[in-house]
C-alpha cells in the first residue's frame, strides 16, 4: 500500500515562496511508468493540478501557473517537492501530493484535475498565504 505524507509550513507571506515536501512509502518514486503530482483545492474553486514528476525525473507543469511552479525529487529519501514562487492570497488552499496521473506528459490535460486520475493521495495540508 502506497502512502504519501505532505509536510511544510502552513503559513506563507505574500510574495514569498511556498515549499512543500511529499514523503512516499510503500512504493518507489522511480517505479516504472509512475508519476507523482501536486494538486490543490482552494476555497470556492475546484481541484487544480499544479504539476508532476515522472519516474524518470521529468517534471511537467500546469501552464496556467505562469511558470511559478517547480517540482524536484530526492530519490535517496523517496521524496518529491513543490516550490511555488511569488505567492498571493489566491494560492491559499489545501495542498495534496498524489500518485498519478497515468501517462503524464508535456501535453496538459484538463483530466489531471480529477481525483479519478490518482491511485493514492496524502491527507492534504492547509497552506494559508497572508501577511
Amino acid at each position: 500500500q502506497v502512502q504519501l505524507q505532505e509536510s511544510g509550513p502552513g503559513l506563507v507571506k505574500p510574495s514569498q515562496t511556498l515549499s512543500l515536501t511529499c514523503t512516499v512509502s510503500g512504493g518507489s518514486i522511480m517505479a516504472g511508468d509512475s508519476a507523482w503530482s501536486w494538486i490543490r483545492q482552494s476555497p470556492g474553486k475546484g481541484l487544480e493540478w499544479l504539476g508532476g514528476i515522472r519516474f524518470d525525473g521529468s517534471p511537467f507543469y500546469n501552464p496556467s501557473l505562469n511558470r511559478r511552479t517547480s517540482i524536484t525529487r530526492d530519490t535517496s529519501k523517496n521524496q518529491f517537492s513543490l516550490q511555488l514562487i511569488s505567492v498571493t492570497p489566491e494560492d491559499t488552499g489545501v495542498y495534496y501530493c498524489a500518485r498519478g496521473p497515468p501517462k503524464l506528459s508535456s501535453r496538459y490535460s484538463i483530466g489531471y484535475n480529477s481525483w479519478t486520475m490518482y491511485a493514492y493521495r496524502g491527507q492534504g495540508t492547509q497552506v494559508t498565504v497572508s501577511s
